[in-house]
């Protein structure tokens, strides 16, 4: 008797766990409900590359039309509290990777870790009035300038203060650890409203990615133009020590000194829609679109002389 009992209750917990099991399951399959060419996903994206990405995003949906994608964009700060607090973001598009201790983080929330890498490259341009002779900087006295060290007539205009990827790129790589001074630095709400204050105001000063008004094949950046100069940094790696405006070729040798990085962070542990989307933006047909916006793809693209005959060989 005892020993029937006991085999009954083996049977009904073995019945339990395969329950179980069978369940948590199906509960993941429910989960997923979309494929690299099937589906809807929801991406934050850096406001400095809202032009590229938006071309980006509408070739992949172009080619795969079971898709959509939508993209919201934002000061960097706001897309990575997206992707740590919002379930719904698995992509982010911003300046940086994941620091060690976001990839603890992630790992204890997820179980396991988010992928992320560089996919192309910009730099941050300094443009100045219409009207200004002031078009040749340092990165000396860019941090002089942005402490309050120097020629505070200026005032030094940013697509806001506390969240952007382009302070956060300014205060990594020129002030290095000094403060702003409030009293020369000006914010703006957008990249737009960065061109529109230094076109109306002689003496302002702006930092904007060239994304936004770089590409001479983009009306509306040719627009900005007129209102604008893109100002000159020294090259600091230079021997010559020449002043160099931000273009595709400084940008990808490294001569034009304020050159970062564009990434995506992905949280998928399966082939979804944004793991599709991430493929698209690291492989040919995304690093084309980069390419033709005038940022540095990551991918190489060689030109090669071949010789054609002009005639069939006879036999």
């Amino acid at each position: 008797m005892h020993i029937l009992i006991k085999n009954k209750l083996v049977f009904v917990t073995i019945t339990c766990l395969v329950l179980l099991v069978a369940c948590a399951e199906k509960k993941q399959v429910e989960k997923i409900t979309d494929t690299p060419t099937l589906g809807t996903i929801h991406v934050s994206v850096d406001e400095s590359f809202a032009p590229v990405l938006q071309a980006q995003i509408d070739m992949y949906q172009a080619s795969n039309p079971g898709t959509k994608i939508i993209a919201h964009f934002k000061s960097e700060a706001d897309c990575l509290k997206d992707f740590f607090k919002d379930s719904a973001t698995r992509l982010v598009i911003v300046t940086r990777g994941l620091l060690p201790k976001e990839e603890r983080y992630m790992m204890d929330s997820l179980g396991f870790n988010p992928g992320w890498n560089q996919v192309a490259a910009d730099a941050v341009a300094i443009i100045v009035n219409k009207n200004s002779s002031d078009t040749l900087f340092t990165l000396e006295r860019l941090q002089q300038q942005l402490t309050g060290n120097f020629n505070k007539a200026q005032t030094l205009v940013f697509d806001g203060l506390n969240k952007t990827s382009t302070v956060r790129f300014i205060e990594d790589s020129v002030l290095k650890g000094k403060a702003f001074d409030t009293s020369v630095v000006r914010a703006v709400k957008t990249s737009d409203d960065v061109v529109e204050y230094v076109a109306t105001h002689e003496n302002a000063i702006g930092f904007i990615g060239v994304n936004r008004i770089g590409n001479p094949e983009e009306p509306n950046q040719v627009a900005m133009l007129k209102k604008v100069k893109i100002a000159y940094v020294k090259c600091e790696v230079c021997d010559d020590k020449p002043y160099v405006m931000p273009s595709q070729e400084t940008i990808l040798n490294r001569r034009y000194p304020l050159v970062r990085g564009l990434y995506y962070i992905i949280k998928e542990n399966y082939t979804g829609l944004g793991a599709g989307f991430v493929s698209f933006l690291k492989y040919e047909r995304g690093q084309l679109i980069f390419r033709r916006s005038y940022l540095g793809p990551m991918m190489d693209f060689e030109v090669r002389n071949i010789k054609l005959n002009n005639e069939l060989p006879k036999d």
